[in-house]
């Protein structure tokens, strides 16, 4: 019911349309060293980013090969406790594993 002369509290006929945006998204990668363990990484994979044997092989191997691998895509906000989580159980460890992110284009 719009507003009218007799009815001055009633709410206007007004629709807002608010453009709903996706939120941005962001790579985890994972960095090659000299350090860390194949095997490690591997658990990492399978651990935190809830990747099959295969496919944490296969990102593995990126990391070896080209020096870094994609883990994943996600909203920042979870992006950021992944590397997070990445770091503290590679110190626990002691490895000095890097993780990283980057906007996903």
């Amino acid at each position: 019911m719009g507003r009218t002369e007799n009815n001055p509290y009633s709410e206007p006929d007004i629709i807002l349309e608010e453009a709903l945006q996706e939120p941005k998204l962001y790579r985890v990668l994972l960095h090659n060293d000299n350090y860390t363990t194949m095997e490690f990484v591997i658990s990492i994979l399978v651990e935190v980013f809830h990747k099959s044997a295969e496919q944490a092989a296969a990102i593995m191997l990126a990391v070896h090969e080209k020096g870094r691998g994609v883990c994943g895509v996600y909203p920042h906000e979870v992006a950021e406790t992944k590397v997070l989580m990445v770091h503290s159980l590679a110190r626990k460890a002691g490895f000095p594993l890097k993780s990283t992110m980057e906007e996903a284009e």
